[in-house]
């Protein structure tokens, strides 16, 4: 830890979370356990010095916390996610809503005779989730959503609707797998009601100076969509280097909002790819899929570099990961590579700790989660 500059900021253990969100409005529209607070972004934010009108870019988006906050400080926002279904609910936290207008539509949509759907091409998977008259009553719904023209609208809706019956949903997510348990569920059309008025309120409470943010449907690793030298602060966490694939739970997701399509995501946890023939030399030793994690990390900063203006600053979340016997120190190894491509490594701010076991039982460490803090010279 000697090589760069620590800072123990303990006490700040729920920042990269996404507890705190639930509180604030808009922000708590999809709860995405693996991303990090609106608080985490306004204290990088602050630590950098960034001022209104400046552009920030989050290339690993997620549920769009880092856009959705900046537009609540004025700044100009832009996110990318290679995930359909992460886009889509990025892209709806992030639009200018007329409340008025919303209402208008709920209206219609509270209206609508539920017809008799074909469930012939629905997975096994979802037809377990759900009991057979709510997933007639979502499929119908979910088509008079479709036709609204209104883009943005049509965003919200399907984020309302996609909400909503998740609650009424046997489905429960543990780690990187779903379980369907059998138990008493809401009534769907109620849900979807409460959950409508909820996020309309939000829009009418929550307070914008900037905005929309650009949602781009795109690769971290290659952002030629992206100008160089036109961003002024990068704040992004990508996926922690661990044994959950978290696409994997959001399967009834991605099958009823975005077709089910699966997208080509980093390399961020353990046994997914065979070894790459390019190691970088700060990752030599380490595990296989520890490499092919750090080789997709490197192609990332690489774009940040291209991307961020002369001084910009990028601050990256990170975690350790955990393997039989050994923790891979992510914050350590990401900034020797930093360095090496040509960034000053200002500072690691190491905002938690967990204790690192193997089967539970033996020993092996601490695993830091960690904000690296960087600036293009």
């Amino acid at each position: 830890m000697n090589e760069f500059a620590f800072e123990l900021r303990y006490d700040l253990w729920r920042l990269p979370t996404f507890e705190p969100n639930l509180a604030y409005p808009v922000h708590r529209w999809f709860h995405f356990k693996e991303g990090f607070s609106r608080d985490l972004v306004e204290f990088v934010v602050r630590r950098m010095g960034l001022q209104e009108g400046q552009v920030v870019l989050d290339p690993f988006v997620g549920s769009g916390t880092t856009p959705l906050t900046c537009m609540e400080l004025g700044l100009d926002a832009a996110g990318v996610d290679a995930s359909p279904l992460m886009v889509l609910i990025s892209f709806a936290k992030t639009r200018l809503y007329d409340p008025e207008r919303l209402l208008k539509i709920a209206g219609r949509l509270q209206s609508v005779a539920f017809r008799a759907q074909d469930l012939s091409s629905v997975s096994p998977l979802v037809r377990r989730a759900f009991t057979p008259e709510t997933l007639q009553q979502l499929l119908s719904l979910r088509d008079e959503v479709m036709k609204i023209e209104d883009h943005d609208a049509r965003a919200f809706f399907t984020l309302a609707l996609m909400s909503a019956v998740m609650r009424c949903s046997y489905a429960i997510k543990d780690g990187s797998v779903i379980k369907i348990r059998k138990r008493k569920l809401p009534e769907f059309r109620g849900v979807f009601r409460s959950k409508v008025r909820q996020m309309i309120e939000d829009v009418k409470r929550i307070e914008l100076r900037s905005g929309p943010a650009e949602i781009y449907a795109g690769d971290a690793r290659e952002m030629n969509f992206i100008g160089d030298e036109s961003i002024d602060a990068v704040i992004t966490s990508p996926p922690y280097l661990n044994k959950i694939e978290y696409t994997r739970v959001y399967e009834i997701e991605m099958e009823l909002f975005v077709g089910g399509s699966r997208p080509n995501l980093m390399r961020s946890y353990i046994g997914l790819s065979p070894r790459p023939g390019r190691i970088p030399p700060e990752a030599e030793g380490l595990p296989d899929s520890a490499v092919a994690y750090f080789v997709d990390l490197e192609q990332s900063l690489s774009e940040v570099l291209r991307v961020l203006r002369r001084g910009g600053r990028a601050a990256f979340v990170v975690s350790g990961g955990v393997y039989p016997g050994i923790v891979v120190e992510v914050d350590s190894v990401l900034a020797r590579i930093a360095k090496r491509l040509g960034f000053e490594v200002e500072r690691v701010i190491a905002m938690g700790k967990r204790v690192a076991t193997y089967e539970r039982v033996k020993r092996i460490g601490e695993s830091r989660e960690s904000v690296l803090m960087l600036r293009k010279g």
